[in-house]
């Protein structure tokens, strides 16, 4: 009889090296909170329900991410008041995951901070997990430059034997390649009881997670990892700069999905388009164009360059310059020429009257 499995998602953290007043969960990419791609990627079958651990600004965080279309599912919310630390931001979530899964299920952690993650890849790791006899089963990738990470030692069967922080890491430690992606399995029956034996003497004074993997295998019971071939796909969003490269991901995965279904970008460098937009085939977005928010592009339209849309519906075979609009309707076959003044709010019929 297979195992019931319920994911927890980590998001509590303030996320203080953003320097913003947005929460690090909201931050956008293409238009989408930062962990609404988290809950994207875990909306599989084989995940019964999804709790979000939540603490900082929690309200904002969970009004928007339940908002946020990734979300229309079963996702339940757990406060953790106090940041002590991922063990504890997942002891926290025990009493909605027991509902879910009981004492004989899975358990698939994931950090709130990995939006390039995808939906293959869990199903992946749990699949390994489920054929295997381990009680957890990490992912985990190598690294050439692995500085930040906690890295991977392995006993001589081969299981993983702990993990180690690099801020509690010895030179020899810090030379493994392999590390914690943050994302493993467990299973129900063995993570509560472990939780309860992992202490704060480290040098951040936290119960780690990752502690776990060290009591579960002192314990006696089998380890076990995936090693992921593309680590670009665990790489955590801590500051700007790490954000700016994770939504250059994604606005290369957006655009090859609209090539992929039709729509002609004629320079995807230069083209920007929401994850909340939505094209048509034959639609021809031109270089240099921005489409944000709810955006709507018909069939044969075409826009640009440079144009920068916003909440604007384009209607079949319209033709639409270098125009910057917000909330407008192009009716279809009407022609906008470039620089013209668009209220927000207004419509422009097919004759070209607005």
């Amino acid at each position: 009889m297979e195992r019931a499995t319920a994911a927890v998602v980590l998001a509590a953290g303030a996320g203080t090296r953003m320097r913003s007043a947005r929460p690090k969960p909201l931050q956008l990419l293409c238009g989408r909170p930062l962990t609404a791609y988290v809950l994207e990627a875990l909306a599989l079958p084989e995940i019964s329900a999804t709790v979000v651990v939540i603490g900082h600004q929690a309200a904002w965080v969970e009004k928007e991410l339940s908002a946020d279309l990734a979300a229309q599912r079963a996702v339940v919310f757990a406060y953790q008041g106090e940041q002590l630390g991922t063990g504890h931001a997942v002891a926290v979530a025990r009493e909605a995951l027991s509902e879910v899964v009981g004492d004989d299920g899975d358990v698939v952690i994931v950090p709130g901070d990995t939006p390039l993650l995808e939906g293959p890849t869990i199903r992946a790791l749990l699949a390994a997990h489920a054929s295997s006899a381990a009680a957890l089963t990490l992912l985990t990738v190598e690294l050439d430059d692995p500085a930040g990470y906690g890295r991977v030692e392995r006993a001589r069967t081969g299981q993983p034997a702990r993990i180690v922080e690099e801020a509690d890491a010895t030179a020899a430690q810090r030379a493994i390649r392999e590390v914690n992606s943050g994302v493993l399995v467990v299973r129900a029956s063995v993570l509560w009881p472990a939780l309860r034996r992992i202490g704060r003497a480290n040098a951040q004074g936290e119960y780690y997670l990752t502690d776990l993997v060290g009591v579960l295998h002192e314990g006696g019971h089998e380890t076990a990892a995936v090693l992921l071939e593309d680590a670009e796909q665990v790489a955590g969003v801590n500051d700007r700069r790490q954000l700016a490269a994770a939504e250059a991901v994604v606005r290369r995965r957006i655009l090859e999905g609209w090539l992929s279904r039709g729509v002609d970008i004629w320079d995807p460098a230069t083209t920007h388009v929401d994850a909340t937009v939505l094209l048509e085939p034959d639609a021809a977005i031109l270089p240099g164009t921005v489409l944000r928010g709810r955006t709507r592009v018909g069939a044969g339209a075409r826009v640009g360059p440079h144009a920068h849309l916003r909440d604007v519906v384009v209607g079949a075979r319209a033709r639409v310059g270098t125009v910057e609009a917000r909330n407008v309707r192009i009716a279809p076959g009407a022609r906008v020429d470039s620089f013209q003044v668009l209220e927000p709010g207004s419509s422009v019929e097919a004759d070209g009257s607005a």
